[in-house]
């Protein structure tokens, strides 16, 4: 035998309350959204039909309830009992013509949210010359319609509500005007609270007509438009913006403005947009509408065509919005592209601030990646420049793959006549590995830190000769470190010492380090990718051209050329900015106390 689920309504409301929604104050969107769709109903059959909604709070009607009257369609009998008395079966509604795409209700869910407020909900309602009919619901799942013993004057509804005792708040005059302001300022009908209006007239972007056609006329509209969005943005998202952007997507129905932000924010931050779904504010902080990289910029934005979720907050995920997501990237795109080309002082001042998005950007599109490199300065051990013009000067883009690679290595390349890019910072890297591939005649090259040997110069073979015994008395120094130490001649002179790691003694110092801490089974496999290839090992440069050096090598005594190479190798470390370890810097205190000590004579 079938049989019917029960409903508890109280249940439903408790889940409505702490799941469905954020908050209970979207009582007073739900009961506007349903006076806007009533009023709409009954001018697509009487046009000249008057469209008001109204709202008197308690301070108004003196019992204690919230009344909201609206000039709308109205429902007859039978219509109260499909549209108030059914929960999540929308069939009827649709007959009724209530969900076609012009109305904002779209679920069905109506009044039921104001028992979020509520423990009563009485609705009288009039529909052309059908009689007026009086309908009440109760939190505990109860209803009761009767044909009322009055008729209403005119085609319309009246909603009362009457207020759960620990929700009195919800229903005063300044929350209401408040959230009714909020929800409801742009929606195409006056909406009053008592004897306030808080409806605008009309969205903050949409153009105005000059008077008379004029260019004069259209000039002064364009200025009134643009303080008036300044004025918004600062109302809105308190700041006053760094420029503007026009949004349309036809398609969405979507109409709107980008404010660029004017002043830098993190990448990672989720940045929220007011959108409008004909003209009822869906959300102040919604998700999802533009692309990730487009963090510079907050909308403003009303559409026709996109879908809610079920709460009505939140943008539902479908194709329509990820077409529109892709539109609005496209015209952001297009506004860097033009201010490249009509004002490169403009774009130079927004790239200082919001560089990072740009260059995000870059990382997919071709003509964002020559923007970046025609107007983005970067480091260079020759100053700062855009890579267009590193590529001018210099034909390879050489190019350090971290900062602290940069700063070892930034000086002494160029000593040596290499020019090189810090490409430490966030994309730089990627987007120059990118160049090539939209460009071809775009040569590129990371700089390996041994590399720089290549460009040293080895010494005389008498000199070579002399020197080797220092030579294997400075490895027997650092032997026990794992450094290889070279001496060669190469500029700056000043420079006595150079610490270089490749990218494999890099990697193999990783995998020793990673081995200390993890268990013998991940030891096992960490020593057979050790063992995969020839080991490499860090290499201390002297340089013989330094006065200091060349007298180090000079001396007689192993001990106290152990502790000058000891002392050269802990400079060079904090030279070159690498990181110190326990080895390292118990080294650097024994050096230095050993030399101290020979210094004031007790060696």
């Amino acid at each position: 035998m079938n049989r019917t689920f029960q409903v508890d309504l109280r249940g439903v409301v408790d889940l409505l309350s702490h799941h469905l929604y954020a908050s209970p104050r979207v009582y007073v969107r739900e009961l506007l959204q349903n006076a806007v769709d009533a009023i709409t109903a009954r001018r697509a059959v009487q046009p000249d039909a008057p469209a008001t909604v109204h709202i008197e709070p308690p301070e108004l009607t003196g019992d204690g309830t919230l009344r909201v009257h609206d000039t709308g369609i109205g429902l007859t009998e039978a219509q109260v009992h499909e549209l108030l008395a059914t929960i999540g079966r929308s069939a009827k509604r649709d007959e009724l013509g209530f969900a076609r795409h012009e109305f904002l209700g779209q679920f069905g869910i109506g009044l039921l949210s104001c028992f979020l407020v509520a423990d009563e909900i009485h609705v009288r309602t009039r529909s052309g010359d059908a009689p007026t009919v009086d309908w009440t619901g109760y939190s505990d799942g109860r209803y009761r319609v009767a044909v009322a013993a009055d008729q209403r004057p005119e085609p319309g509804t009246t909603v009362t509500l009457v207020p759960r005792r620990d929700a009195e708040q919800w229903l005063s005059g300044a929350t209401v005007t408040d959230l009714a302001r909020l929800y409801g300022s742009l929606l195409p009908y006056p909406v009053r609270v008592g004897d306030v209006l808080v409806t605008v007239g009309g969205v903050p972007w949409s153009p105005s007509v000059g008077v008379g056609g004029t260019a004069a006329a259209a000039a002064g509209s364009s200025t009134a438009r643009r303080a008036r969005l300044l004025e918004y943005a600062q109302q809105v998202f308190g700041f006053t913006p760094f420029d503007m952007i026009d949004l349309a997507v036809p398609e969405a129905g979507l109409t709107g403005v980008a404010f660029v932000l004017p002043m830098p924010v993190n990448p990672a931050a989720r940045s929220g947009h007011r959108v409008y779904l004909k003209r009822m504010l869906l959300a102040e902080s919604a998700e999802g509408l533009l692309p990730e990289w487009a963090f510079f910029v907050r909308c403003a934005v009303d559409a026709a065509e996109l879908r809610p979720t079920a709460s009505r907050e939140a943008l539902y995920e479908d194709t329509l919005l990820e077409s529109t997501r892709q539109a609005l990237g496209d015209q952001l795109r297009g506004w860097l592209v033009r201010l490249s080309q009509r004002d490169p002082d403009r774009l130079g001042e927004f790239l200082g601030v919001h560089h990072l998005g740009v260059k995000a950007l870059a990382l997919h599109d071709d003509d964002m990646l020559r923007l970046v490199e025609q107007w983005w300065p970067m480091e260079t051990n020759a100053g700062r420049m855009t890579l267009a013009e590193f590529r001018s000067r210099h034909g390879l883009v050489r190019y350090a793959a971290t900062v602290d690679e940069f700063r070892q290595l930034a000086a002494v390349a160029a000593a040596q006549d290499l020019a090189v890019v810090n490409a430490g910072y966030t994309y730089d890297t990627e987007i120059i590995e990118r160049l090539p591939r939209v460009d071809r005649t775009t040569l590129i090259e990371r700089l390996e830190p041994t590399d720089l040997t290549t460009r040293f110069h080895t010494l005389d073979p008498p000199v070579d000769l002399a020197t080797r015994p220092f030579l294997a008395a400075a490895q027997r120094a650092l032997d026990r470190l794992g450094c290889e130490v070279v001496l060669r001649a190469y500029d700056p002179a000043a420079l006595p010492a150079l610490y270089l790691v490749s990218r494999s003694a890099a990697f193999h110092g990783e995998l020793r380090a990673t081995r200390e801490r993890v268990d013998e089974v991940w030891a096992g496999v960490l020593d057979a990718l050790a063992a995969s290839g020839a080991e490499e090992r860090p290499q201390l440069v002297l340089n013989h051209r330094n006065p200091l050096v060349r007298r180090v090598a000079a001396l007689d005594d192993p001990a106290l050329v152990a502790l000058a190479v000891e002392a050269l190798y802990g400079q060079a470390l904090l030279l070159g900015y690498h990181p110190i370890r326990p080895a390292d810097a118990a080294l650097l205190n024994s050096s230095f106390l050993g030399l101290l000590e020979r210094a004031v004579g007790g060696g």
